[in-house]
């Protein structure tokens, strides 16, 4: 009787992880599976988490490098410690994976380790080092996450063409390096090595960086990205990779047909992910997989099997951690019988590049793709007090509100911090607020955030400070 529960989730993930804390806080008795030996899945371990300290110790070089003297501090030699670099990326990545270690004690969730599989819609193999078990779950929640998308002619070796997860874990800073996809992960990764004096070039189809974020932002974070040293290739089309003697030899084709060669020590491959469902045996439960893999659910999480939930990457939507652990607590109130649902209107999405990128809501190409009429509003950080004694003035904050009712359909921020400024329009979307809503909205003086309340005002061409 131990190894029955009423809900099994497979995946220690954002989605994993948080989902069986919320299901354990409603009374369910939760057992969570994952096949490493740490919680965390693929964002502590291997993305989110370990990115962003890389991110943070980059931009600490690089800022001390070219700007530290202009508020009077000086070096002598100064250089970085690679090595140390990625320790503390380690420790940082231990410290939360620990974390949920003890969030999973504290909220009585049963930890398996091993490869999870379905025998049946209610029972789960579970195999680790040679041993296997079976335990019976009334419910499933299936957070099995991401992985890399592999080019057929790109094999990722793990020495020179690299996933993102390899290029994290580098023992040393390469002399160049060919980034392929000029995406999220592509243009983080990119940065870090960028900034510590590695030769970046990044390569994408599309014609612009970020191709599905609003083109004033697009636009304006290639010029900045640009301006720190990395290049761009964009509107190309890969067609071959050869490695010889450590140096990879990448074939393509540019905008007018023209063939081209890019030699570069390591090659990162950034061009998307795709679920992580090979080895779960969904046919024994007959749950049901799209074209693309992804694990069919309707708007209450539900596959093909009335009993089986999917959240996270491993189902249609953003491949965003936020976004997953959102989906995991709502998915985890259905099972425990509770009224839920879903806004996916309401999702921020975040480069973390310096300056940071970050949008919530709809694009102004698409509202214009539409037909639907609107006005905007655009405040500068230029012109922010607080961005000014930063000495980061780069980028703007862009609000797009309904022309006849003033509603905020969308906010995309380049700029400092911006990461965090995105949450007060995330609220603002969430409460169907108007442009004047935010605008009346007092903000604390000197602060990065008055540069929303500005744009705001300008909605209505009643800025103060523009």
């Amino acid at each position: 009787m131990e190894n029955i529960f009423d809900l099994v989730v497979i995946g220690s993930g954002p989605a994993g992880y948080v989902g069986a804390i919320r299901a354990s806080q409603l009374g369910l008795k939760v057992a969570i599976v994952e096949k490493y030996n740490t919680l965390g899945g693929t964002c502590l371990n291997v993305g989110c988490i370990p990115s962003k300290a890389l991110l943070q110790s980059s931009e600490k070089f690089y800022s001390a490098k070219r700007h530290f003297a202009e508020h009077g501090i000086s070096f002598q030699n100064l250089k970085y410690d690679f090595s140390q670099m990625q320790n503390r990326k380690s420790d940082v990545v231990k410290q939360l994976t620990t974390g949920i270690n003890y969030l999973m004690n504290k909220n009585d969730v049963t930890i398996f380790t091993g490869s999870a599989s379905f025998e049946t819609e209610n029972f789960i193999k579970i195999e680790y080092e040679g041993k296997t078990q079976l335990i019976n779950a009334k419910n499933v929640m299936i957070a099995t996450g991401s992985k890399p998308i592999e080019l057929p002619f790109m094999k990722f070796d793990k020495d020179v063409i690299l996933s993102s997860t390899e290029a994290l874990s580098l023992s040393d800073v390469p002399e160049s390096m060919a980034v392929i996809g000029a995406g999220v992960i592509g243009l983080e990764l990119g940065s870090v090595y960028s900034r510590l004096g590695c030769d970046v070039t990044v390569l994408d189809a599309s014609e612009s960086i970020l191709s599905v974020m609003d083109k004033d932002l697009r636009a304006e974070g290639q010029k900045l990205l640009q301006s720190q040293g990395l290049r761009f290739s964009l509107g190309v089309s890969v067609k071959s990779c050869q490695v010889s003697e450590g140096v990879a030899y990448i074939g393509f084709e540019d905008s007018e047909s023209n063939l081209k060669t890019l030699a570069a020590q390591k090659v990162l491959v950034a061009v998307g992910r795709k679920p992580n469902t090979d080895g779960l045996s969904l046919e024994n439960a007959s749950v049901e997989l799209n074209a693309r893999g992804q694990v069919i659910i309707d708007d209450q999480f539900r596959t093909s099997q009335s009993n089986i939930f999917a959240v996270g990457d491993c189902v249609p939507g953003p491949m965003l951690a936020h976004k997953a652990e959102e989906e995991a607590i709502i998915c985890a109130e259905i099972i425990a019988g509770h009224k839920a649902k879903m806004n996916y209107a309401t999702i921020p999405g975040v480069v973390y590049t310096h300056p940071e990128i970050a949008s919530v809501g709809l694009t102004e190409q698409e509202l214009t793709a539409s037909g639907k009429d609107f006005n905007i509003g655009k405040f500068s950080f230029k012109a922010n007090g607080r961005a000014i004694a930063m000495g980061e003035t780069e980028g703007f904050v862009k609000i797009i509100a309904d022309k006849v009712t003033d509603r905020v359909l969308g906010v995309h921020i380049i700029g400092p911090n911006a990461s965090e400024l995105i949450a007060e329009a995330a609220i603002a979307l969430e409460f169907s607020s108007s442009a004047e809503d935010l605008a009346k909205s007092v903000h604390a003086h000197p602060t990065l955030s008055e540069v929303l309340k500005e744009a705001a005002l300008d909605v209505n061409k009643l800025s103060l400070h523009k």
